[in-house]
């Protein structure tokens, strides 16, 4: 996604910033890093509660395997549910909830 997409994306938390981090781009609102652009998608920041509404809308954690153990590593991100890049409230739901997962972590 372009800077203008995202920005438009994220509206709901106010401006964010965005940096670039290996090989994509990570989304912060207030100093926490609330999401990232990755692998041609928006994946958003969760914890347990979090985790568990993205996973009701049929998002799955984000995991990737350890290159030396082989092992399977879970990141605190999930894919945005698909509708949201059409439907500026979902999107709105969805950002708020990345916000207050960072929040809680942070």
């Amino acid at each position: 996604m372009d800077v203008d997409d995202i920005q438009d994306l994220f509206r709901a938390v106010g401006p964010v910033s965005i940096r670039r981090m290996f090989g994509g781009k990570g989304i912060y609102a207030d100093g926490m890093i609330i999401a990232i652009d990755l692998f041609d998608g928006i994946m958003l920041k969760g914890d347990k509660d979090a985790g568990r509404l993205y996973e009701e809308a049929g998002s799955s954690q984000w995991t990737y395997t350890h290159n030396k153990s082989g092992k399977p590593v879970a990141m605190p991100y999930w894919p945005i549910p698909g509708g949201a890049y059409d439907d500026p409230d979902e999107a709105a739901h969805w950002v708020r909830i990345a916000y207050d997962a960072a929040r809680r972590l942070a």
